[in-house]
């Protein structure tokens, strides 16, 4: 098995097993893990769910959506500098001509 894969594997063993250990389905962790998409993400969940012990299945899936959400507008910012620093660039590269 690959690092990736092991990271994967370990992290979302370690997620599944904290949501088990709070009356939670395994499949429930399936489903998080596949959303979550990444073992740093399935980490933090785990991290909150050690931490805070959600007593309700909508306080758990609330924060798979905010750890996702909180992702997804990282990424687009990324994405925006990027682009921003692509376009001045090409500005500052026709300045010279």
């Amino acid at each position: 098995m690959a690092q990736d894969q092991q990271e994967w594997s370990f992290a979302k063993k370690e997620m599944v097993d904290s949501l088990t250990a709070l009356g939670y389905p395994k499949e429930l962790g399936d489903e998080i893990a596949k959303n979550l998409g990444s073992p740093k993400a399935i980490w933090r969940m785990t991290s909150y769910l050690d931490k805070v012990k959600p007593g309700r299945v909508e306080e758990v899936v609330d924060e798979m959506l905010a750890i996702r959400t909180e992702i997804e507008s990282w990424r687009s910012k990324k994405e925006s500098q990027e682009a921003n620093a692509k376009y001045n660039e090409m500005l500052n590269s026709r300045s010279f001509e």
